[in-house]
């Protein structure tokens, strides 16, 4: 259970099922639920489609964000925006409001016309996730391991990205294996993952025990 105002995490080592959680929740077709239900304030939503869930304010960012020529930055957030909101977006309202984010997150502003991640650094489509959070601004927030391949500044300035999302009506579920992201912001939970089940849940020092002595008590628990 997540609640508004709450940053949960899950850890695990590799191939525990951290991933699969994230695309089970957001409905990917490649993944098979076969049991157990997915609520959302209060409304079953196991069995909607991406888009329907998207729409409801579930927002998930890749591992391996793809590629997409053609359609720039802006034109995909600009048209997802208007999709959720279900009103006509105010373009110099939007430019605004992009331009505003992208210099927090220190991207250079001639990515909003450049194709979705096309050419871009791991570093920067990482960003780039982190830019579609602040601009579709979801009730609930999925990352999955959005700090994997990140340079020391680099995760400073994801961090940062979610600290300026994060507020009481909201709520963010991070995935990783890694607590550096985890040190400059103040997480309610840590979940440790291991072969699909969560076998130890506590609070933020439980990430700073993994970080000394690794999974290896945690992987007898299944």
């Amino acid at each position: 259970t997540i609640n508004k105002g709450e940053i949960h995490v899950i850890m695990g080592p590799n191939g525990s099922g951290k991933t699969t959680t994230a695309n089970a929740i957001l409905s990917n077709p490649l993944y098979n639920k076969v049991e157990g239900n997915i609520n959302f304030e209060s409304e079953d939503i196991t069995n909607l489609k991406t888009d329907e869930i998207a729409r409801k304010g579930v927002f998930m960012s890749f591992q391996l964000p793809e590629e997409i020529p053609g359609i720039s930055v802006t034109n995909f957030l600009k048209s997802a925006k208007g999709k959720i909101t279900g009103k006509p977006t105010k373009v110099f309202e939007f430019k605004d409001e992009l331009r505003k984010y992208m210099e927090e997150l220190k991207m250079n502003p001639e990515y909003a016309g450049r194709s979705l991640n096309v050419g871009f650094s791991g570093g920067e489509k990482k960003k780039n996730e982190i830019l579609q959070m602040l601009v579709l601004n979801p009730k609930l927030a999925i990352l999955d391991e959005t700090d994997s391949g990140l340079d020391v500044d680099a995760i400073r300035t994801v961090s940062k990205g979610i600290e300026m999302f994060k507020n009481e009506n909201n709520a963010v579920l991070i995935i990783t294996h890694n607590t550096k992201i985890l040190k400059s912001l103040k997480v309610d939970y840590v979940h440790i993952l291991v072969n699909g089940k969560i076998v130890k849940t506590g609070d933020q020092s439980l990430a700073a025990e993994i970080e000394e002595e690794g999974y290896s008590k945690y992987k007898n628990l299944v």
